[in-house]
């Protein structure tokens, strides 16, 4: 059946773009890359360059000052087990790509969510870009991330921070419009400038909403290990795609339990910081 109307040369405009991109910023998708590579490398130096027993005692005892007894029992059986199966090097390297990108995501998503809640025009524009960054399948990020930064690590974290940012900057936006009207008020009677309110009244009181946030983002990032493999990522990721080629059950189901391990200690550590009482 011929079209009404002519078909828009959509594809064509994307690539129109992605090319003028190319040759206009490269120098600027260079200096990108260099700092994630560099900080996705600084990650993985620290966490693979100390001994298995010194970062097990660190992760119970941030995992016990975070939360409750249990949850630093689950995290000292739980990487004693990653261990036991060979994966603390592969486990490593996802947490090194996890910590980069929850890093970015929170460092971009807080500026950004808190912008949004003091213009409710920045709120407005923000928000169908959110709403396209979550719904967009995960795939469509590699292709520009691909293009762009070549195949690796650099390219993973991309599309990972594209792809979990949004959480941090919709939690901010909320916690900070959820404070009472009567502190703000309160503070603006007392001459505070709009850094000590945001500072000493906002943040404080919504801490506890961007620290979901925060959660959220960190749980997507880890979730996008598994397909930032297939561009050439390390880490569990890569051993989960690679038994599900060579269709290996047993360690496919091995990696996928240290993934889930992983994904439990993150999870429960950043809930029970979130949750702790503010002074």
């Amino acid at each position: 059946m011929s079209q009404l109307f002519p078909k828009l040369p959509l594809s064509e405009w994307v690539e129109t773009v992605v090319d003028v991109m190319d040759d206009r910023l490269g120098f600027l998708f260079d200096l990108i890359s260099a700092a994630i590579g560099g900080t996705v490398d600084l990650f993985h130096a620290v966490l693979t360059g100390l001994p298995f027993w010194l970062l097990l005692i660190v992760f119970t005892l941030l995992a016990f000052r975070a939360g409750k007894w249990s949850i630093a029992l689950f995290t000292c059986i739980g990487l004693l087990l990653i261990e036991n199966l060979g994966y603390w090097e592969h486990s490593m390297q996802t947490l090194a790509l996890v910590l980069t990108a929850g890093l970015i995501s929170v460092v971009i998503g807080i500026p950004v969510g808190i912008w949004c809640a003091r213009k409710d025009a920045v709120q407005n524009v923000i928000t169908p870009l959110l709403d396209f960054m979550q719904t967009m399948p995960a795939f469509v990020y590699l292709i520009p991330a691909i293009f762009f930064f070549g195949l690796g690590q650099v390219p993973g974290v991309i599309a990972s921070v594209i792809f979990a940012m949004p959480p941090t900057i919709r939690l901010t936006n909320l916690g900070i419009r959820q404070v009472p009207a009567d502190l703000i008020e309160a503070a603006d009677a007392f001459g505070s400038t709009y850094f000590q309110k945001l500072f000493k009244v906002q943040l404080p009181i919504a801490k506890s909403t961007m620290m979901a946030g925060i959660n959220q983002s960190i749980m997507l990032a880890l979730s996008m290990v598994v397909i930032a493999s297939m561009i050439g990522a390390k880490g569990l990721g890569a051993d989960v795609y690679r038994a599900v080629t060579q269709i290996k059950i047993g360690e496919g189901f091995e990696a996928g339990l240290a993934i889930v391990i992983i994904a439990i200690l993150l999870d429960r550590i950043t809930q029970r910081v979130g949750k702790r009482k503010n002074v």
